[in-house]
């Protein structure tokens, strides 16, 4: 599969982060919209990725903190390794930006994927937008 990786600021992707978060996740998850946008999009870094004709396929982001989310890849992605690349770049993001460790909010179905990358789950389940999460974190 060919595609590209690139971290980016939200102020100079948008309508492509956005895109595919509207579709996986208002769409396909039925979380409500005014759920899915809020403040730290313009203080994230966020990762876009394109498929070889430049359209974007998939994204995630990270909060100055080390905070991992809105990780989504389009319906016919997925299972194809882009979910790794956006996790192993935004790691390494968080390694280059010198801090300790980074968390997430894993939906349950999920948790053997970040398991995978080595996150352990650090909390009991919750519910957020309707949908069951455990936080994870990855000592760096």
């Amino acid at each position: 599969m060919n595609y590209t990786v690139k971290l980016t600021r939200w102020d100079k992707d948008q309508e492509n982060l956005s895109q595919v978060r509207r579709s996986v996740f208002i769409g396909e998850q039925q979380v409500p919209e005014e759920l899915e946008w809020d403040e730290f999009d313009n203080i994230s870094i966020h990762v876009l990725v394109t498929d070889k004709n430049n359209q974007t396929i998939a994204t995630g982001r990270m909060k100055p903190d080390g905070h991992i989310g809105r990780m989504a890849v389009s319906k016919n992605y997925r299972k194809t390794g882009i979910g790794s690349a956006i996790l192993k770049a935004l790691i390494k993001e968080a390694i280059n930006r010198h801090l300790n460790s980074v968390y997430l909010h894993a939906q349950t179905t999920a948790i053997p994927f970040y398991e995978k990358h080595g996150f352990k789950i650090s909390s009991e389940e919750f519910m957020d937008a309707g949908i069951p999460h455990k936080s994870m974190t990855l000592d760096l």
